[in-house]
């Protein structure tokens, strides 16, 4: 028995000396991790900056975990708007830095302006005579019209293009929920204001048939305008291409005949094209960087210096909230308490002389919106705020940026929506015809009980007449904030209100935007504004670290597992559950865009 216990002992002690060291070397790879994260970059002589666009391209992207790859969660990767356009810019500025090699993968942007912006970064990367390019085995419509900014397009011999067009069929659930005996109640202002459609409807409707037409029209005119000034060619040649179903070729040799690519190539061939470019041999090291050692590089080998004053750039984007949502979200959000907060802070902070609000959001929560807007005007009083619009910046979008003083947007940023809508499920079909359940009670006022009325009674139109009142009182509000932004009067809004999208084009001739610019673009009139020479920018609010997001609790829903591999699991149908989902959630009030722009 003694031996027993002693080998036991043994056995017990050199597991747990084991663990220990087993932790110990755990710990000693994770902080050799974060230390070669944190480690500034130098580009040696003759380097190519590699940009693969894979992933999902949003506004901003928070740093991503070190065991991302390790996990092998690489494929799912966010990548941020504004990591990629500070990336080419830098690749510009550094001497060492010779070209740009592009290689895409299954990729999808938030919003046809984000492509546009990326592929503006790339055209004025070239005007600096260095060169660019591209390769794919597959092109994605709007991974081709990115790529396409660059001097040589290569694809695989096997490859094949995707380019159609846009637009596409929505989904109407309303006979389903008839079905189910389910009845979405809506009430709305603005005849294109047509989110509440998708339940309330089993078609689209003329009004919004016509604004879908006219946001891809223009957008498809513009990505045929560019890709035709870079691939020599024109927009009606390319316009056909897409009527005449190209993806669908045989050969892949007809791409080459289309002048949509130069070359067809396999992968170690265009290695020798950027070897050569690069002027060099079989053997010689091919000096590159990606994406995340481009956010450390130290241009020119020196560190950048914060010259002058402070102008703030702060990034609001996703969807307005009036409080974090627990479990599952569409993505990063904006929370009316927290932006306030964020934006009154700017205000007492006299380091900062101009403030630039960089909005990408399709709006939410109209009283959320509210909040910010009034924030916003409120900074406008201490400091020059000027707002540059990303991919969209509508409904509440707009709202909270018609406050400032003068407003940018991309050519293809999708704005407007000025409008107001409500949208409860009444659910009396299935809980007390089909299933049996019957309510009955007693109380002291007339609508003590309006909110299990709304959702739950048989009748229940003396309380809908009252919520519509509130929605109408809630539009002209949002008509008055447009008015006095803009320097219009509210029937001059109200005739290009209605809840309808506008294209940024369209947009700056009536008046809802003041200029087509860039973010860059942007800065400088705030500078203006603020009659300050030297600068330097600041990004709010500070991004956090993975470390920090793993112990948050408004962070978690929006980790790898639960949000980017779901939208790639579930594909198309990503869009429609998540809002069924979060339609529970929502404030009573909203002013949202109809529909997501996300395109691959």
């Amino acid at each position: 028995m003694k031996q027993f216990f002693k080998y036991m002992l043994a056995t017990m002690t050199g597991i747990v000396a084991l663990t220990i060291i087993g932790v110990i070397i755990f710990a000693i790879v994770i902080m050799g991790i974060l230390a070669s994260g944190n480690k500034s970059v130098t580009a040696k002589e003759n380097t190519v900056f590699v940009l693969k666009l894979e992933g999902s391209v949003t506004e901003r992207a928070e740093d991503a975990s070190p065991l991302a790859s390790i996990l092998g969660l690489s494929a799912i990767d966010e990548l941020g708007l504004d990591d990629i356009l500070s990336a080419i810019k830098k690749a510009k500025e550094d001497k060492n830095i010779k070209g740009i090699y592009i290689e895409s993968g299954i990729v999808e942007f938030d919003a046809p302006g984000s492509a546009q912006q990326i592929r503006d970064a790339l055209t004025d990367f070239r005007k600096s005579g260095k060169w660019i390019v591209a390769y794919a085995d597959q092109y994605e419509q709007g991974a081709y019209y990115v790529c396409s900014a660059a001097n040589e397009v290569y694809l695989n011999e096997t490859g094949m293009i995707d380019f159609k067009g846009l637009g596409g069929k929505g989904y109407y659930l309303k006979g389903l929920y008839d079905k189910l005996g389910i009845k979405y109640q809506a009430t709305r202002v603005g005849k294109y204001k047509s989110y509440v459609e998708s339940v309330t409807r089993t078609d689209m409707s003329a009004e919004d048939s016509l604004q879908r037409a006219t946001l891809y029209n223009g957008i498809w005119e513009n990505w045929l305008g560019s890709i035709a000034n870079s691939r020599k060619t024109t927009p009606e040649a390319l316009n056909q291409l897409a009527n005449d179903s190209i993806m669908l070729f045989a050969n892949a040799q007809d791409y080459v005949q289309a002048r949509l690519v130069d070359k067809l190539m396999y992968p170690d061939e265009v290695q020798k094209v950027v070897r050569k470019k690069l002027g060099l041999g079989d053997k010689d090291e091919l000096n590159q960087l990606s994406l995340e050692e481009m956010g450390r590089l130290k241009v020119n080998g020196k560190k950048a210096k914060e010259k002058g004053d402070e102008v703030a750039i702060y990034y609001a984007y996703g969807e307005i909230i009036d409080e974090p949502i627990s479990g599952l979200t569409s993505g990063h959000a904006i929370v009316g308490k927290k932006t306030v907060d964020d934006l009154n802070a700017l205000a007492r902070n006299e380091d900062v002389k101009a403030v630039v609000i960089r909005v990408n959001s399709p709006g939410g929560s109209a009283m959320a919106s509210q909040q910010i807007w009034h924030a916003i005007k409120q900074l406008k009083t201490k400091k020059p705020v000027v707002i540059s619009m990303g991919g969209v910046a509508a409904s509440g979008g707009y709202m909270i940026s018609c406050g400032a003083n003068y407003i940018f947007a991309e050519p293809t940023t999708v704005t407007g929506s000025i409008g107001i809508f409500g949208l409860i499920p009444n659910v009396n079909g299935l809980i007390s015809e089909k299933l049996g359940i019957t309510w009955d009670g007693t109380q002291t006022n007339t609508y003590t009980d309006y909110a299990n009325d709304l959702v739950f009674a048989e009748e229940n139109s003396d309380v809908m007449r009252h919520l519509q009142t509130y929605i109408d009182h809630g539009y002209e509000n949002f008509l008055g904030i447009v008015a006095d932004g803009r320097g219009m009067t509210k029937d001059q809004v109200n005739e290009i209100a209605q809840g309808r999208v506008w294209l940024a084009t369209d947009a700056k001739d009536i008046k809802l935007v003041d200029q087509l610019g860039s973010l860059d673009d942007a800065v400088k009139k705030a500078v203006a504004l603020a009659k300050i020479k030297e600068y330097h920018t600041v990004a709010y609010p500070e991004k956090k670290s993975w470390t920090d997001r793993l112990f948050d609790d408004d962070e978690k829903p929006n980790n790898y597992l639960t949000n980017n591999q779901l939208r790639m699991i579930l594909g198309d149908l990503y869009e429609p559950i998540m809002e069924l989902r979060l339609d529970q959630l929502r404030n009573r009030m909203q002013a949202r865009l109809t529909y997501s722009l996300r395109i691959k």
